[in-house]
């Protein structure tokens, strides 16, 4: 009996009792890699002594003060990294303790940073379909995830969702790239033209889809196109990269590759690499100038942001990561990974899609690969993958509804930066290998890679 309140209670989980490198050991012995990072979080494997002798120094010297009567060396530190290396106008960094409560802190911002420039009418926030931003009230509420959402539905503000930039699904035959993320700009200018220009406070997307469509980077000008309909009607541009950003990409920032920059930007996963909860979100110098001059305060706040253990373990994270040009690497392996992946189901009957940038890749399953129909739901296909996987010592991160929250399936692959061309190889075979046991096992095809 376990006296945790699991996600889901009705199943055995192995215990986890140690880490090394990119592994996982459970308390049988077992090896698993972690080949989606947990979900996307340990960017620098299990086992860093760089990390975790900042944490123990950090806490022999002070381990928590409380934001309303302090500030710490640390969280100092750690937002002078940041901001100095992101996009043109970040100037500041709120920490908080995960990417739910960035997008919490970034969505509140948004409304305030209107309040104090007097334009109180804005309060609409457009997102798109297929998005996942947090678990949090407000975070369900903008995102785009429809499972998710649906039992909380009545608890959830007034949110509005466009199309997302899913290429693989939507893009028309014989459509550019460029048409393609016109047309995509034009429906967010439609709709904030029906909900009133001075009423859209701002539109929020992921750099790189993430958790529910698995992977899915955008067109080329996609971004660009969206930032001018944002500044046409003094929309701001929020960016979550709790999931693709900070290197998992290839660049510190994935908008980087996007030659775009946002208003707010909400960070966390990579940023302390899953050796203590932490997250952060970006201000642009004119929301953080606009509060300061009007209120003076952000109000807004719990009781662990700024934790300056959490702080000084995310800053050896960001050292170590520079010190080892880890950016490298990542764009190296993932491009491998991909690589690998496409010449191992090059010609899967049922793999549609392998997508992504550095080490942030996704793979799409299909019944029929010419009219990309999904499988049914009920083969539950994600979850006998996921399975699979496990049986096989390797960790992937599988879902399901990837087209419209219901139909589609799909596995994200975020492992750590410091994989080395023998991991990546171990993944791809694993992954083939318990891909084509699951569609059996799942009963959903009988023919597998030749």
């Amino acid at each position: 009996m376990s006296y945790v309140f699991h996600r889901m209670p009705k199943k055995t989980l192995p215990v986890a009792v140690s880490g090394d490198g990119i592994e996982i050991i459970d308390s049988n012995g077992k090896r698993y890699i972690d080949a989606s990072g947990g979900a996307a979080v340990s960017c620098l494997g299990h086992s860093d002594r760089r990390v975790v002798e900042a944490i123990e120094a950090q806490a022999r010297q002070l381990a928590y003060a409380h934001t309303s009567f302090f500030t710490t060396e640390a969280a100092e530190a750690l937002a002078e990294r940041l901001v100095t290396t992101a996009p043109a106008g970040i100037g500041h960094a709120y920490f908080v303790s995960g990417g739910s409560e960035a997008i919490e802190a970034a969505l509140k911002l948004a409304r305030q940073y209107f309040v104090e420039i007097g334009q109180p009418r804005r309060k609409h926030f457009i997102a798109r379909r297929q998005s996942y931003h947090g678990n949090t009230l407000g975070a369900l509420a903008i995102g785009g995830n429809a499972w998710r959402r649906e039992p909380f539905l009545p608890l959830l503000i007034e949110a509005h969702h466009v199309s997302p930039c899913y290429a693989y699904r939507d893009q028309l035959p014989g459509e550019s790239e460029e048409a393609y993320a016109q047309r995509l700009a034009d429906e967010l200018e439609k709709t904030i033209l029906e909900l009133g220009p001075d009423t859209v406070a701002a539109f929020v997307a992921e750099t790189v889809g993430g958790a529910t469509v698995g992977a899915v980077p955008p067109v080329r000008g996609y971004f660009r196109k969206v930032r001018e309909v944002c500044d046409k009607y003094g929309v701001l541009l929020i960016l979550d990269e709790v999931m693709c950003g900070m290197g998992r990409t290839g660049h510190l920032y994935a908008c980087e590759a996007d030659d775009v920059a946002p208003d707010l930007m909400t960070i966390a996963k990579g940023l302390g690499a899953g050796y203590q909860p932490i997250g952060a979100t970006l201000v642009s110098d004119r929301i953080y100038d606009a509060i300061v001059a009007g209120s003076g305060f952000f109000q807004h706040g719990h009781t662990y942001i700024g934790h300056a253990t959490a702080c000084a373990a995310a800053l050896a994270v960001q050292r170590a990561i520079d010190e080892e040009n880890l950016l490298a690497n990542v764009k190296t392996r993932g491009e491998q990974l991909r690589a690998m992946l496409r010449e191992r189901f090059g010609s899967h009957p049922h793999v549609g899609d392998v997508r992504g940038r550095g080490l942030f890749v996704g793979v799409e399953f299909v019944l029929d690969r010419d009219s990309k129909a999904p499988f049914d739901p009920q083969c539950k296909l994600n979850a006998f993958i996921k399975q699979e996987a496990m049986a096989r010592g390797l960790m992937v991160y599988p879902m399901g509804g990837t087209i419209d929250g219901k139909r589609g399936d799909h596995v994200l692959l975020a492992p750590p930066f410091i994989c080395t061309a023998d991991d990546i190889d171990r993944i791809a075979d694993r992954l083939a290998d318990a891909v084509d046991a699951a569609l059996v096992a799942a009963g959903a095809s009988t023919t597998v890679r030749g």
